[in-house]
This record gives structure tokens, C-alpha cells and sequence, in this order.
């Protein structure tokens, strides 16, 4: 059964046209057409998101896999997705439910119907501390995250977005009471990198990121370095800086290798080698950011943590095992705050 329920952000124009607000593309729809994500559709002059309560990925994850590090480390989370997005990134590993619904509309049908309240219930069945909103663009799914929030709120559950950072300020400002952390990709700091490859720009991105900031709201950073398109050193310093001075040099940066073979239509591009890995981490860390990871590699050093005072590990992680050798968020050698979030 195909599930709807009408868009909380949009307005009203003359011959039944709408502007859809719920992220920064800002969509003009026409009667019975969609928005860009391919899941908000005006029927009769009313804007409706048809992927409320349908969920097509739900799974119990390491919450390092979102990833967050320094954000209720060792714990899991309740993760869920709906079909749907509102980028068209073609390095994208989850194009089968993020891409396909804008060219094939019966499959907004396929998923498992999922409440709300059925979400919360799942989380505190299986002992999970948060529920993230992942996988596939959580700004698309809104009025359904926004729901199961102020629930999971409620019931004492912290909520996450995993989130391409493109979402309108509207909707930034309707989710923040209820938000407790991002994962944000900065994918580039080139807007006509955001514009061929995503089908976006950047500047929405990096103020929204500053708002969370201001609105306390827990922040990590992934940037994807993709061989040829996202990988030049200066481009990867300017990212950098903007985390040190506008996020806080204690926000963490995540530096992931790109996979060819699983993406949307990158597939002729190759793998990124280990040693840009090694070169972008150098970058951050000489730029002043406390804490840089590596990921999608095999080296297991770069995903631990290190006090940034005297370099003792702190936190080691092999795979999403998780090994803690600090005290209560300090370095058990010199008593550095470690900037964790535990509770």
C-alpha cells in the first residue's frame, strides 16, 4: 500500500503549482508531478511525501559505521531509511533506493510499513541508545524522521542524521530540538564539483553545518576523496580550515577512499590509493584538527584515536570493535579532554 502523507514545508501558488522548502533545491512542481528526490508529488494544489511510514532499509549498526566516533562510542544504533533522494551523486553506494524511485514510481511501494512508534519500539527492544537516519537522504523522508524524533525524544533515545547537509533552513530549524548529532558530508569544496557530480551546490551545505554548530548539535565531517574529482591537496586543506575555524578543531574529519566498482556511474573510476588516504589525514591534522580518520582502508591506525595532546591511543578500533583505553572521556596519561560525547 502506497503511503502519503502531506509535506510539512512547502507553499501554495497560483494553478495549483507548489514550491516544495523542504531542502535547498526548492522545487517548482506542477499538478501531479515530483520534486527533484523523486518521492514528494503535488496531488490537486497540496504537496504530498510518499514515503511516509515506509521503510526500505532498517538494520541494528555499530554507530561507528555512521560514522560517529566520538559520539556514544562502542554503542549501537537503530538505523532507517526510506526510497529516495534529493542529490543524484554518481559516486552514490546506495543508488538501488536512492536513485531508481525518480525513474521507476512503483517503487515507492516496496519497503515494510514502519511506524513511528514502531521504530522507537525497535530501538528500545534491541537496546539501542539512538536511532540514525541514514542510508539513503533523511531530508527526503522528513515529516516520517521528524515524527519518529520527537518520540525517540520522549523515550530518551538521542537521534542522528547521516545527511548530505543540502536540507533547507526550514527544515534545519524544525529537526534541531530534536537533533543530537550529524554526520555531514562536505564532499568537495568546489561548487562545480557539487553541481556535475551531485547535482547541487555548496554554500547551503557549509551554512547549514554552521547553524548546527550554533544549535549545539553534535558534528562529524566525511569527505569521500574520489581519484581525479575530489582529491587535490588544496582543495582538501580548504575543507580543512573550514572545519578548524568555522566547526571547532575538535569536530572530526573523516577521510574515506572511494569504490568504484559499487557506485551509481563511477564505476570506470579507480579505487583511491592508500597513500591520498595517508597525504589528506597529514593535511587535517597539520591544519590543527584534533582528530582525522581514515576509512574504507585496511589500515586500522588510521580509524583510532589518539589523545592530541600526547598521542596516547585512546580509542582503538579494528573493524567496529571497539577497544577503550581512556577514563570517562580523558587521556588516562596526561587527563586531555577527548571531546567524546557519552550520554
Amino acid at each position: 500500500m502506497l503511503m502519503q502523507k502531506e509535506s510539512y514545508l512547502y507553499k501554495r501558488l497560483e494553478n495549483d503549482k507548489i514550491q516544495c522548502s523542504t531542502c535547498s533545491h526548492r522545487c517548482f512542481i506542477l499538478p501531479e508531478k515530483y520534486g527533484i528526490c523523486g518521492v514528494r508529488k503535488n496531488i490537486e494544489g497540496k504537496l504530498y511525501a510518499l514515503n511516509y511510514g515506509k521503510s526500505i532499509s532498517n538494520s541494528i549498526d555499530p554507530i561507528e559505521k555512521k560514522p560517529l566516533f566520538h559520539f556514544l562510542p562502542g554503542t549501537n544504533s537503530f538505523s532507517i531509511a526510506t526510497v529516495g533522494c534529493n542529490l543524484k551523486c554518481g559516486n552514490c553506494q546506495n543508488w538501488q533506493i536512492s536513485q531508481l524511485v525518480k525513474t521507476d514510481k512503483s517503487l515507492l511501494n516496496v519497503g515494510k510499513d514502519l511506524s513511528p512508534c514502531g521504530i522507537v519500539n525497535n530501538a528500545i527492544k534491541n537496546k539501542c541508545q539512538s536511532i540514525s537516519y541514514t542510508y539513503t537522504e533523511p531530508t527526503t523522508f522528513l515529516e516520517y524522521a521528524l515524527d519518529t524524533m520527537k518520540i525517540a525524544k520522549n523515550a530518551g533515545i538521542k537521534n542522528i542524521w547521516v545527511t548530505n547537509g543540502f536540507m533547507s533552513k526550514e527544515t534545519l530549524k524544525l529537526i534541531s530540538p530534536y537533533l543530537d548529532a550529524v554526520n555531514v558530508d562536505i564532499k568537495s569544496f568546489d561548487d562545480k564539483f557539487y553541481k556535475n557530480v551531485c547535482g547541487a551546490k555548496i554554500n547551503p551545505i557549509l551554512e547549514n553545518l554552521k547553524l548546527m554548530k550554533r544549535n549545539k548539535i553534535w558534528i562529524e565531517v566525511t569527505t569521500l576523496i574520489i581519484p581525479g574529482f575530489s582529491d587535490d591537496e588544496k582543495m582538501l586543506e580548504n575543507i580543512a580550515k573550514y572545519i578548524s575555524v568555522e566547526l571547532g578543531s575538535e569536530t572530526p574529519w573523516h577521510i574515506s577512499a572511494f569504490s568504484g566498482v559499487i557506485s551509481y556511474n563511477m564505476q570506470n573510476i579507480s579505487n583511491t590509493p592508500l597513500q591520498t588516504i595517508r597525504k589528506a589525514y597529514k593535511i587535517g591534522k597539520n591544519v590543527g584538527l584534533r582528530y582525522v580518520y581514515g576509512g574504507n582502508v585496511f589500515e586500522t591506525s588510521l580509524e583510532n584515536t589518539y589523545c592530541p595532546k600526547c598521542n596516547e591511543l585512546v580509542i582503538e578500533r579494528i573493524g567496529y570493535s571497539v577497544n577503550r583505553y581512556d577514563i570517562n572521556g580523558k587521556c588516562k596519561k596526561c587527563d586531555e579532554i577527548l571531546d567524546i560525547i557519552q550520554n
